[in-house]
């Protein structure tokens, strides 16, 4: 029986996480410990058979499987032993030779998976140590299908690059989205009836992406090719150069993953 302790229990990531897979049964309530510095977590009222506790070597001691769901910049703080215990983290910019070297766990499996999660739609990139089991490896492949797409690779160095990329979750849509309504309220739209509208362009646009066969550059060219209102403003945009600004700020969120913050 698989008994799961998840250390940064309280926080939203892990919550978000969690909360698919004890909808799914992938995990009973009975079996899972959550740890946090209250040892009041709230979310998980519909379980109320999960653990709680303010002492993560309890949490260890416990279970088989460990999550470390913590900032990088609390590890400090985590005094635990975690020989002979698998041991999957979504601790961004904190490698596995890290947590091996901290803990002492040499079946480790990371991963970044993002807010989105709660509504089953993270994208999360996954990779593994050699000394995971195979049962192991099945299991933290539908941990993260309980919350998304999970998708495996082989070189560690990639979760930095997508911790900037899609572990933003709707972070940078969102900025795009903040600026349409804001231009959308200056030119005499109401501002309720502006949020809506874009929220339901940015669903529709994001669900017609996932569902055709067309790339991002594809969809462009085709309404390019129409000369109409949105090619003029697809021009504006591009001659403004949106790709400079995007490009940026993933090199930014890229070098600051590197540096090891989330």
């Amino acid at each position: 029986m698989t008994h799961l302790g998840v250390i940064g229990g309280g926080g939203w990531l892990a919550g978000a996480l969690l909360r698919p897979v004890l909808a799914d049964r992938l995990v009973m309530p009975a079996d899972l410990v959550l740890s946090s510095r209250s040892g009041n977590i709230s979310g998980f009222e519909a379980w109320p058979g999960v653990h709680m506790t303010t002492d993560n070597a309890i949490l260890v001691d416990a279970c088989d499987i460990i999550v470390l769901s913590v900032r990088p910049g609390d590890l400090d703080e985590i005094d635990v032993d975690l020989r002979g215990r698998f041991v999957i983290s979504v601790m961004a910019g904190v490698t596995v030779e890290e947590i091996g070297d901290r803990f002492g766990a040499r079946r480790i499996v990371r991963a970044m998976p993002n807010a989105c999660a709660e509504q089953r739609l993270s994208f999360t990139p996954w990779c593994m140590t050699d000394d995971v089991r195979d049962p192991e490896a099945d299991f933290a492949r539908r941990f993260f299908a309980a919350s998304g797409r999970p998708h495996f690779i082989t070189d560690e160095q990639e979760l930095d690059y997508f911790t900037a990329l899609t572990g933003s979750g709707a972070a940078f849509p969102a900025l795009m989205a903040d600026a349409m309504i804001r231009h959308a309220i200056e030119a005499g739209i109401g501002p309720e009836t502006a949020v809506l509208a874009v929220r339901q362009l940015f669903l529709g646009a994001a669900t017609q992406m996932a569902s055709v066969s067309d790339t991002p550059a594809d969809i462009v060219e085709l309404f390019m090719e129409y000369h109409g209102t949105t090619a003029a403003g697809l021009s504006a945009m591009i001659d403004a150069d949106l790709a400079h600004a995007v490009f940026s700020g993933l090199t930014a969120a890229r070098r600051r993953a590197q540096d090891g913050a989330d």
